[in-house]
Parts: structure tokens; C-alpha cells; sequence
């Protein structure tokens, strides 16, 4: 685990109220909460537990450790929490290995915001062997660091990852900007003190004070966010 990553102390380049940038990885930034899943079913139905596509619902966006509790609930299955999240990690990065797509508008973003120097981090939950494989894709030269769900003591929905994020950026969290696509990373990005914006992927999130809700990245561009932070504010 890589999770010694120097601060980086940032100051808004253009002198606007916004101070950093922090993003969310699967869902968000690229389509694999599918590949999460797939992998979960394909674990249980090995271990002779088939999953309702009900249950995906519920488990999307949240830490592995309250995805598999209600998993191992309602399949009574007698692996552990430990196993379990061992191999589904495995077979995750087995599926993510050749590459993942981007979400609409991601690269488009991504690249807008190295442009113009904003200070942006990858803030997931997944762990950081994922989130290294992933980066391949997305491109670690977008991002100041990452931080993974095996590197804090709590992660999302607890406010840790972004606090943690922010203070790494030099920022204060209420001039930040999350970009999630769960109701889990909201509310960790909300309890953090940032400014939300919400791009629902599967679980539907709807309107908040403090919070945005898009269909797309399509529609956010740096313009935007900066509107979302004001000296007011």
C-alpha cells in the first residue's frame, strides 16, 4: 500500500474562490461499477450463491466491508468478509486488466482542468491496487495523487477521504469541488464541508442544498465548477 504522498501546497491560479478539484473514480470517472458487480456475482455463484440484480442497487458506490455485510446476509454464505473481499478485489482487477471506458465528458474534463493548473485528486474507495490499474486509463498525470479506501481508517461514507484530500491539496474543503455518482460519496463529500456535484450512475440522488445534480460530465466543464464555489459562500 502506497499511501505516503506528500502534501501539495496549491493557491487558485486565477485567483477565483475555487481551490481544488475531487474526484471520485468508478462510476464517475469510468464505467466500472458493472465490472463491480460482475465480479460479486461471479464470486458467489462460485461459492453456489446466485444474487439478485436487486441487490445491486444496495451495494453500489458503498466500502466493500457494507457491500459484502448485506451480501453475506441475505446469501448466508459461510465465507468471510475477509476472503470475500480477497477474491472479489482479484477478480475485479482480473476484469479492469484490458482497460475500462471513460464516462462521457471525463476526458474532455479531465484535460480542462490540467489546462489551467487546478489542483484535482482521485479520491475512491476502492483500493489502491484498483485504482493503480485504473490510472492507466484515466492517466496519472491528471491528478496531483491518489488516495485509495485502503489508505485512511475510514473511508467514504465517512468525510475522512476528502478531509484528508483537501488537507493534502492545501485547500479548504469549502472551496472544493466533489464530483460523485453515489449517494455513499456524497454524503461523505457533504460531511467534509465540500460542494457537490452529483452525477447518479445507478442509485438515483436527488437535488440538496450545497449540491448539484447533472445527467452527465458532458455538462460540467471548469467554468461550471467554479460557479458552484463563490467568496460568498
Amino acid at each position: 500500500m502506497t499511501s505516503s504522498v506528500p502534501a501539495v501546497d496549491i493557491r487558485s491560479v486565477d485567483g477565483s474562490a475555487l481551490q481544488a478539484v475531487l474526484l471520485d473514480m468508478d462510476g464517475t470517472l469510468v464505467d466500472t461499477e458493472g465490472f463491480w458487480w460482475d465480479a460479486e456475482v461471479e464470486v458467489f455463484a462460485e461459492l453456489g450463491h446466485a444474487l439478485d440484480e436487486a441487490h445491486r442497487e444496495v451495494v453500489v458506490g458503498g466500502p466493500m466491508t457494507r457491500s459484502l455485510g448485506h451480501l453475506i446476509s441475505v446469501t448466508g454464505t459461510d465465507a468471510t468478509l475477509a476472503e470475500l473481499s480477497a477474491l472479489i478485489n482479484l477478480r475485479f482487477t482480473e476484469l479492469i486488466g484490458r482497460g475500462v471506458p471513460l464516462m462521457p465528458g471525463a476526458r474532455r474534463l479531465l484535460t480542462e482542468l490540467a489546462a489551467h493548473e487546478v489542483p484535482t485528486a482521485l479520491v475512491s474507495a476502492s483500493h489502491r491496487r484498483v485504482i493503480d490499474t485504473v490510472l492507466v486509463s484515466l492517466g496519472p498525470e491528471h491528478f496531483a495523487f491518489s488516495l485509495a479506501g485502503d489508505e485512511v481508517a475510514r473511508t467514504k461514507p465517512h468525510p475522512d477521504p476528502y478531509l484528508l484530500a483537501a488537507a493534502r491539496l492545501g485547500a479548504d474543503p469549502a472551496r472544493c469541488v466533489v464530483i460523485e455518482d453515489t449517494p455513499t460519496g456524497v454524503r461523505a463529500a457533504e460531511a467534509a464541508g465540500c460542494r457537490v456535484v452529483a452525477v447518479p450512475s445507478i442509485a438515483p440522488i436527488g437535488p440538496a442544498p450545497g449540491r448539484t445534480v447533472v445527467g452527465s460530465l458532458e455538462h460540467v466543464d471548469l467554468s461550471f465548477l467554479r460557479s458552484l464555489v463563490t467568496d460568498a459562500y
